[in-house]
């Protein structure tokens, strides 16, 4: 009969378990990650349902009992997060995708953290089965403030955890914490994320690149070079497999475990990239450099690009050491 495994390593025991070895770790980060954790066990249940219930999509002219017109999934995502994080009382300011005007918490609920994040990103996509996700980083609040949008208008690396929930035929958490990148997945019969990849480490070069080859004709030198010297390589060397799901989660998902690079540059019709700095590029830049990758704009780190508004875009190469440093090197060669 089977062997039951019954010393299971959580998310929660996992993040607990780091705190100890820091003395002076309060805690408080645990209780957040918890009220995290509680808004995508909620969205992956309910991504899940999608199709049954009729949250994708303002399901036209079928309205509930009450008369309020359907909500699609990522306005429910949304809610969810802000009532988690919120209610977990250790949050001052929260920015989302969904939200125009950073959230600032009320006194006696107000904590010592900022949560940036994207609540489900690729929604666009969910109607024809792609997989999406959320994103998420967490600052804490300067010495001295009472929290406001200032506190979330910083770089990168300032972050003190990045991560992201993928929702696909599993539910995959991937988070740091500043100690390297684990990976977690949601068992549905206990309703805990279990410990199932430990320590993820890019590969220093990969064998695929991502990027929305539609945009090409846009593309600067550097991008029109460095992509094209994938697919045609010096005599000896195979060219690079394409992988392109325009589901960001699923994209930096595949290349920090499998590596390679996933692009989304600045061209002619994007002057700064399409992707978010604050819940984007910033927490997946954090997570590829805690597992050994790389993050550039093609001229600078991108955890050092400060946000100078909090929706503002970055251009974004994230992935394999080598393969970020090959696009480095072309974007200086151009920019002489």
């Amino acid at each position: 009969d089977e062997k039951v495994t019954t010393d299971i390593i959580t998310l929660t025991r996992h993040v607990l378990d780091e705190q100890r070895r820091h003395k002076e770790a309060s805690g408080d980060l645990t209780l957040l990650l918890s009220a995290i954790q509680l808004g995508c066990k909620f969205v992956a249940a309910n991504v899940r349902r999608a199709r049954l219930l009729n949250l994708i999509g303002l399901a036209g002219g079928t309205q509930n009992i009450s008369g309020d017109e359907q909500k699609k999934l990522d306005v429910i995502s949304n809610e969810i997060f802000i009532n988690a994080l919120r209610s977990s009382g250790k949050v001052a300011v929260m920015v989302s995708e969904e939200d125009e005007d950073a959230i600032i918490v009320e006194e006696g609920l107000k904590g010592k953290y900022c949560v940036v994040f994207d609540p489900l990103d690729g929604s666009s996509n969910i109607d024809a089965g792609v997989n999406v996700g959320t994103i998420f980083g967490i600052y804490r609040v300067d010495e001295g403030s009472s929290g406001t949008v200032k506190d979330v208008l910083r770089p990168g690396n300032e972050m003190v955890v990045a991560g992201y929930c993928m929702y696909g035929s599993s539910a995959n958490m991937v988070l740091t914490v500043g100690n390297g990148v684990n990976g977690y997945t949601l068992d549905n019969g206990i309703g805990e994320f279990i410990l199932t990849h430990p320590d993820i480490k890019i590969p220093s070069r990969g064998k695929i690149y991502s990027v929305n080859e539609g945009n090409t004709k846009y593309w600067n030198e550097a991008c029109q070079e460095y992509f094209h010297s994938l697919k045609f390589p010096p005599e000896g060397k195979n060219p690079y497999s394409a992988r392109y799901i325009g589901s960001m989660v699923a994209d930096v998902h595949r290349t920090l475990l499998y590596g390679g690079i996933f692009a989304y540059p600045d061209d002619k019709k994007s002057k700064n990239g399409k992707l978010r700095l604050l819940y984007e590029c910033s927490p997946m830049a954090f997570l590829a450099e805690q597992a050994g990758g790389k993050a550039t704009t093609g001229l600078k780190r991108v955890l050092d690009v400060v946000p100078e508004s909090i929706h503002a875009r970055c251009p974004i190469f994230l992935g394999s050491k080598d393969d970020v440093e090959d696009v480095e090197k072309l974007y200086k060669k151009h920019s002489k």
